[in-house]
Formats: C-alpha cells, structure tokens, sequence
C-alpha cells in the first residue's frame, strides 16, 4: 500500500504537463514492457543515452517533427557545455526581431531560443507530407498511455501487411500505431543511419531505444527531481506518524496511569 501511495505522489507530480489524446486507442497490438533506467521509484535518466538519443532526432526526426517546448538550453541537463549548445543552436535560424521597417528576418538560433518547427504552418507541413500534419514531439511521451514502450514499439513495429489487408498510398503498417493500422510516417530509421561516437550499437533497435529515452526526458525534464522530493515527503511522513504514534501512547498512559507497554 505504501509503495503503491509512492508512486502515485511520485508521478502525479508532473501529470499536468502532458494530456493523452481525445482519440481513441485503436492499436492492433500493444507495447511489450521495456527496461528503462528511468523506470520505477528511483529510476534516473541515462545522459548518454540522452545525448544519443537528441542525436537521433536531430539528424532524423528534426526534419519533419518539431521541438516547441524545448529550448537550447535545456540541453546543459542532460551533459552538453555552454559552448556546444552554442554550436548546435547556431546550426538552427529562428525569426528576429522586426527591423526599422518593420521586416522579420531570420538569424541564426542562441542558446535561450526554442527549437523551431521545421514548417512554417500546419498547411506547408501538410502540403510536404501527402496531406498528413508531423505532431510535435516535446511532449509525445506523455500524450502516450505506455510513453517510452509506445515510442520504441512504433518506430520498430514496421513490417508487411497481413494477407489480405490493403493499406492505402503513401501509408504504411505498423500494427503499434495508436490510431489504426496504417500510418502516415514511413519507417524512419535504417541500421548505420546515424553515426555514434561511443561505440554503441548503430541498429534501429538502439537508435528507437535511444531517442524514445530523449523524448521521455523532453516529456519529463524534472522527473529526477520529483522522485527525490517524493521520496524525502514520503520519509518524513513515515517519521512523522512514527511520532505521532508514540505522543499518542504517551499521553494516553498519562490519562491512565499506566505505563506506556
């Protein structure tokens, strides 16, 4: 029962941050439970993971799905310097300030910027991808009942359809996708698609694993935190009723003239 009352301290915490869709689940299969560092009351985010996994979204997903809820900054929590932040945000170009003309022009990113979306409006996005809108990804992980399993399940969840099923032009099957059958997205990651500098695997498998843990931490920067604030909470009520309980015996044998047992 305690650890039940935890965890739900723990992880309503930071439930405001994200809401699941309105639309119904319709997923011909669900996501098999994967093994997270960040899972479970004392879980915590892995930075190399992390770094890869912003590597993976910014040399694959950047290009259709954006960032809004995320700034350059934020980068620092999970490992980068000051002056690679910089760089990376210098490789991006935002909208500036109005001139003396009152012309908007663009100018390369700072670090306190946001990333920008990778379309100027929903109709340009639409008019690139047959029709189909690119969800940002900021918070997807918790816009997803199973969050990081959903993440990883979709993007390695691309196969042939069943016989007898017809899936439309420009779609795809991937029996993970929450809304049907057939997706709009095609399979976006290929083994050796992105270069890593640690050594670690260069498959799909790693690379979904990788950036399905980013796009937690962009869903749930604060989570660390609000574990170790949950679990201080909770020591100090358990301390505290452990008080309580002996004030109680104490006064009560007072009343009775008896020695507390």
């Amino acid at each position: 029962m305690i650890r039940q009352l935890l965890y739900a301290l723990l992880m309503t915490g930071g439930a405001a941050m994200a809401q699941a869709d309105d639309l119904p689940d319709t997923a011909l299969k669900q996501p098999e439970a994967q093994a997270w560092s960040f899972s479970g009351v004392s879980g915590t985010y892995d930075k190399a993971q992390l770094q890869r996994g912003f590597q993976v979204y910014k040399d694959v997903c950047a290009a259709c799905h954006g960032l809004k809820f995320v700034a350059f900054r934020d980068l620092r929590k999970i490992g980068y310097t000051p002056e690679q932040i910089k760089a990376i945000a210098a490789e991006y170009e935002v909208e500036g300030e109005p001139d003396g003309e009152g012309e908007v022009h663009k100018r390369p990113a700072r670090p306190g910027d946001y990333f920008p979306a990778p379309y100027a409006n929903d109709e340009a996005a639409a008019f690139a991808n047959n029709g189909s809108v690119p969800a940002d990804l900021s918070l997807m992980a918790r816009a997803r009942e199973a969050g990081a399993d959903y993440i990883h399940a979709l993007l390695t969840g691309y196969k042939p359809p069943p016989a007898g099923m017809e899936i439309g032009e420009n779609n795809w099957y991937n029996p993970y996708f929450a809304f049907g059958e057939a997706i709009a997205m095609a399979e976006p990651l290929a083994d050796r698609m992105v270069d890593y500098g640690d050594g670690s695997p260069q498959t799909v498998e790693q690379y979904a694993r990788d950036v399905s843990a980013f796009l937690t931490w962009t869903a749930d920067p604060h989570m660390e935190r609000r574990k170790k604030t949950g679990l201080r909470v909770m020591v100090f009520l358990l301390l505290f009723a452990g008080l309580a309980y002996c004030t109680k015996r104490q006064i009560w044998a007072d009343k009775t003239g008896q020695e507390p047992k």
